[in-house]
Formats: structure tokens, sequence, C-alpha cells
């Protein structure tokens, strides 16, 4: 019952993460499209709108949109149900399992952008970095949790092993 009640709750924080994702979206094409950089911190952090068709750092550029927004789609799902089905394990640390589950959130946010619009929707940009979005925090997060995590689990062999 404990492990039914943990599934249950780690299915809706990713549906909760995934719908913060995508109300940041909604307000930045609402809020910012077509319009100038909203200064935040001059210098070091912006609101800009951008539409990005490509993956991050435009490192398909080379690839057709017709192959590269299918593929982009297909992987960012599938990655995220990866991530989310890992999260829903018995045997996992907490921070192993919050990792999981902001990768499988922002793989999701940004397949599901990818699959209703064909493209992702970004707006933060931070100075000499190139636009995201809050899709992108989540993965960013879950990536470097899920190595502290790893670091944590291989001390801990060493030390009993």
């Amino acid at each position: 019952m404990r492990l039914q009640w943990l599934r249950l709750s780690l299915l809706a924080a990713a549906f909760f993460l995934v719908g913060c994702d995508h109300v940041a979206k909604r307000v930045a094409k609402t809020e910012l499209e077509g319009k100038p950089p909203h200064t935040l911190a001059a210098g070091i952090l912006e609101l800009s709108y951008a539409e990005n068709t490509d993956s991050g750092f435009n490192l398909l550029r080379w690839v057709s949109p017709s192959v590269r927004t299918p593929l982009l789609t297909a992987a960012q799902l599938m990655g995220g149900l990866a991530f989310l089905a890992l999260c829903l394990r018995r045997r996992l640390s907490s921070a192993a399992r919050a990792a999981l589950l902001l990768l499988a959130a922002g793989a999701l946010g940004n397949g599901l952008d990818r699959l209703t619009h064909g493209h992702v929707v970004d707006f933060i940009h931070l100075a000499h970095w190139p636009v995201f979005n809050v899709a992108d925090v989540y993965i960013t997060a879950g990536a470097v949790l899920l190595l502290l995590a790893s670091q944590r689990l291989n001390r801990q062999v060493r030390l009993t092993g």
C-alpha cells in the first residue's frame, strides 16, 4: 500500500512539474512574443521569447527539420517515460528518485511542446548562454542531483566493500 501511495505521489509530482513548465511557456508566449527582451538583471538575466526547433546548443542543425523534429520529439517523450519508470522503482535513494523525477518532467515537458507545436518555447536568457526554459532547468538540476547521488552511492560501496 505504501509503495502504491509513493508511486501515485510521484506521478502527481511529474504532472505538476510538467504543468508548471507549460504554464510558464504559455505566459512567456503571451507576454514576451514579438516584444523586446525584458531585463531582470542588466548584463546577467533577461526574459526573451524564442522558439527552438533544434536540440540544445543547436547540435542537430545539420539534420533536416523533417527528420529532426520527429526524432527529438520521440527521444524526449520516450526518455521522459523511461526516467519516470525508473523513478517508480522500489529501491532508490530519495536523491536518485528526485533526480529521475526532474529528468522525466523536463524531457516530457519539452517533448510535449514539440509534439503539440513542433518546437520548444524558450524564454530565460543568461548572459553568454543560449535561451532556455523551465523544463531545461529540471533536466539540468536532475542531472546534477543524479551525479551527486551516484557519487554518494559509490562512496558508500567503497566504504562497505
